[in-house]
């Protein structure tokens, strides 16, 4: 046939985009694709053979050129289609030159390259899964023109020096050299038919000619200058090893730009050490995506045809879109020399699908896992018409039949690759507390949420009156969880006090001498009291008749000098004194109880006695704080002027007056011989002549601790991972927001709730709950977690044992979480080859050692199930 360049004829050449839409096909040596062949899925290499021999033709007019000086000529070959040969029986199996090269789709090139990884790593006695850890050869474009021969059934083949830089072309010389053994090819992609289908039909619909030219670039990938194999096998079965990846030849076509390969050999950018860019606040993606892309049966699943199992029809699905998407992604992490990876598209289907995750706020890397995983096993389901099925109590029945029937259920209608290995199977447990009807469940699981049963501790100072005044305030420290709830504190405060039984305790929290909030939610959170406030318990007597409180608020009187002259005024003063309002009939009784309340605070005469004549504590305060021009600089926040001057003082004597909760209002005085109304809760107010005052020690009466003192730290404390499955697995009371419906009793229950684990999956996924939320805010728990890198042994924990699968676990992947809540950063930590651990920090990825990894922001543990002995 006449071969025209694009110059003579500039439509006769087209570019050939691909083989088949984005399908690539590897040049990788035969008898490396034969030692893997084996081990591959039988639809993986069911298409048929087509062998190639590269022959001097004539199809360029003369015999093939390639002429020693390859500056002076361009490389003119033929491939024939030896169907024959095929037909007789002939099979590929490699010469012993190393010439046999075959041709294969990405899908069973990644296999291929994949198993060799694995059989690499099993020789040196790692079990673990590897298809990394692979240096990077040289990458180097070719650009190569076809034209079909169908007379001969060939190809013909041009490498024209003008297409390429001179280093490549002389490559590409030496590759392609046929003055030594004969170069064949065996196509078992299948692709190549679809240039002789596709020239047949363009003859037909346009009468074109058979030879137009059809240009395609070649990536060579791996291949020295010496063409030596990158791995063979010797005669007695040991393995040859050299640099590069195993001289795989990869055929890109449609695109002029070439692979990146960024770094040098050795660094991030071997299979799967790929970054991910952030797209703004997209860590928590990228974490989450780095851990999933280095799951193992994920990575064989993906790199391998999973667009078959892709379900369109599954109305809880999203078309396929999100398999599709995480796919792609997937494919791009582990294509070899592929530098940082921009998310977008899949960002965009996420965002589409998930609209929590629209935008470019911090989210939880967890959440967004959780997503994930559902909806690639909705994508991938593998059943198309779900049956009915009805979930039936256990009712006495053996567990084990009840939770094969549950589990058969469950894969009637949810078969895909997230359920073969990653689901697995708990048993739930409740009772009911009235009835004590017992009801069992195997529900499937996708993660365990592990609780942290010893988060930080807080130190935390009160201070503590006694219920009739027998006792002087009783400073008191109590250690309750950092983010436990006011029930907390009160055990621990029952247990400080050693209250009896006949005895209660009010907690509050005191401010500027009144009582501003009573502490009495049980389900509150701790976090609501802050390190500065100032918190008073209160033992009061037990009272069948719930009688009402009564709150004792203080004030003294004082003088101001303004411009020289005296101007008193009511200042408070104090803790507030609180007691029960029993047998309480008149204004004298009140008076009583106060003074009852005040009694531990009065001082022993014979002090008062030698102090009469000298200034009290109070006076030399007052004394010490007037200025040189005689005024004085006190805080009255919360006191009341007093207009009248010192002659038209009342009479100094304690008087007593019914007042608001804050002390501020005067309602009316409370008289001796008159009946008080009495209502929930009644505040006094007390007012002190200076005089009187005299015989209390105002100083223990006003002295108040604050919680914590500021600077404070406790060590950070640490628990176990068991301890934590420990916590999961313990029997609780289900919340008043989750009653159960009780089958005996028809009525909602507060049941008790136990989970047992029952069936694990192959890829266990523990997710740490770190995050904790209330009605106010949200907190993260910064506990260190302990947990094993090698060997998770959970045999003591699982409840059904068959005898023949093991519990035991590797960890190979860490999300982790920087920060605090609601913003911080994620990073992963993976195992990739060997046993070796890289820190993927969005594009950044790096070696890490193992004995850093185990830190207080591990969120999600990812672990896989090892292989018994």
């Amino acid at each position: 046939m006449n071969g025209t360049s694009s110059e003579e004829s500039p439509d006769s050449t087209q570019r050939i985009d691909s083989f088949n839409g984005e399908q690539r096909v590897y040049f990788v040596p035969l008898r490396w694709w034969k030692d893997a062949q084996d081990s591959m899925p039988s639809e993986s290499v069911e298409k048929r053979e087509i062998l190639y021999t590269a022959t001097t033709g004539s199809s360029y007019g003369g015999p093939m050129k390639l002429i020693n000086n390859i500056f002076n000529s361009d490389i003119l070959f033929d491939l024939k289609r030896e169907e024959d040969a095929l037909q007789n029986g002939e099979t590929g199996e490699a010469s012993v030159s190393g010439r046999d090269f075959a041709l294969v789709s990405s899908d069973m090139w990644l296999q291929a390259l994949k198993w060799h990884h694995d059989d690499k790593n099993t020789e040196r006695g790692i079990k673990s899964f590897s298809a990394g850890g692979v240096d990077r050869g040289d990458v180097y474009p070719v650009q190569l023109r076809l034209s079909i021969l169908q007379e001969t059934n060939s190809l013909a083949v041009k490498i024209c020096k003008k297409d390429n830089s001179v280093e490549c072309f002389r490559r590409a010389c030496k590759i392609f050299s046929l003055d030594s053994e004969q170069l064949r090819i065996w196509d078992i992609s299948g692709q190549t038919t679809l240039f002789f289908e596709s020239d047949v039909s363009n003859s037909k619909d346009s009468l074109q000619q058979a030879d137009q030219e059809m240009l395609l670039e070649l990536q060579i990938y791996g291949l020295s200058d010496s063409i030596k194999l990158k791995e063979s096998k010797k005669e007695d079965g040991s393995t040859q090893q050299t640099n590069g990846i195993n001289g795989g030849t990869v055929f890109r076509f449609g695109r002029s730009n070439s692979l990146s390969f960024l770094g040098k050999a050795g660094e991030a950018g071997t299979l799967g050490l790929t970054g991910l860019q952030n797209l703004g606040n997209t860590c928590f993606m990228n974490s989450s995506l780095q851990c999933l892309a280095h799951t193992p049966k994920l990575v064989d699943f993906f790199l391998g045809e999973y667009s078959r199992e892709i379900n369109l029809d599954n109305p809880l699905g999203m078309k396929g879109e999100i398999a599709l998407a995480f796919g792609d992604l997937l494919r791009s992490l582990w294509a070899p020399g592929a530098s940082t990876v921009a998310p977008r598209t899949f960002k965009a289907k996420l965002s589409r699908f998930a609209p929590q995750f629209n935008g470019f706020n911090q989210h939880d890397s967890q959440e967004l896992l959780a997503f994930l995983l559902d909806g690639l096993h909705e994508d991938l389901n593998r059943v198309r018409n779900k049956p009915y099925v009805e979930a039936k109590d256990g009712d006495g029945r053996p567990d084990e039949e009840v939770a094969d029937e549950y589990w058969r259920n469950h894969v009637a209608r949810n078969d895909s690759i997230i359920v073969d290995v990653c689901q697995g199977q708990y048993k739930s447990t409740l009772v009911c507390p009235i009835c004590k009807k017992v009801s069992v469940m195997f529900d499937p699981f996708m993660y365990l949420s592990l609780p942290l049963p010893c988060t930080s501790m807080r130190t935390m100072h009160l201070t503590v009156m006694s219920a009739d005044g027998g006792s002087l305030p009783v400073p008191l420290t109590v250690n309750v969880p950092k983010f436990g709830k006011f029930e907390d504190l009160h055990k621990a405060l029952v247990t400080a006090c050693s209250l009896p039984e006949d005895e209660t305790l009010l907690v509050t929290e005191v401010y500027n001498n009144r009582i501003i909030r009573f502490l009495e939610e049980p389900t509150d959170s701790l976090t609501l009291i802050r390190d500065g406030d100032k918190l008073v318990v209160y033992r009061l007597k037990k009272d069948a008749n719930n009688s009402p409180w009564i709150v004792y608020m203080h004030q003294k009187l004082e003088e101001q000098f303004i411009n020289g002259k005296s101007s008193p005024t009511w200042k408070a003063f104090g803790i507030p004194l609180v007691s029960r309002l029993c047998n309480v009939e008149n204004g004298s009784d009140v008076e009583n109880l106060y003074l009852k309340l005040l009694s531990s605070f009065k001082m022993p005469t014979e002090f008062f006695a030698e102090n009469l004549e000298s200034p009290t504590p109070i006076e030399e305060e007052a004394t010490d704080e007037a200025g040189t021009d005689g005024t004085t600089s006190v805080e009255d926040t919360n006191s009341t002027d007093v207009k009248e001057t010192t002659e038209s003082l009342p009479d100094p004597v304690l008087r007593l007056y019914l007042t608001d909760d804050r002390g501020n209002s005067i309602e009316s005085e409370i008289l001796k011989e008159k009946p008080v109304n009495i209502s929930k809760r009644v505040n006094v107010l007390a007012r002190w002549p200076v005089k009187e005052l005299d015989v209390y020690d105002t100083c223990l009466l006003s002295s108040l601790p604050e919680v914590s003192k500021f600077g404070t730290k406790r060590p950070q404390e640490s628990v176990s991972l068991y301890k934590c499955l420990e916590a999961f697995l313990t029997e609780e009371p289900l919340g008043p927001d989750d009653m159960w419906y009780c089958p005996s009793c028809k009525e909602h229950r507060q049941a008790i709730k136990k989970l047992d684990l029952w069936r694990l999956p192959e890829i266990l996924v523990i997710h740490l709950k770190r995050f904790s939320y209330s009605r106010f805010m949200k907190n993260k728990l910064e506990a260190y977690v302990d947990f094993s890198l090698d060997d998770l042994d959970l045999s003591s924990y699982i409840s059904y044992k068959n005898g023949q699968t093991t519990y035991r676990y590797m960890l190979y992947a860490i999300s982790n979480h920087y920060g605090s809540m609601g913003g911080g950063h994620y990073t992963a930590y993976v195992h990739h080859g060997g046993d070796r651990w890289y820190d993927f920090d969005d594009s950044h990825v790096h070696p890490i050692s193992q004995e850093k990894i185990k830190t207080s922001a591990a969120y999600v543990l990812f672990y896989k199930r090892l292989v018994e002995d």
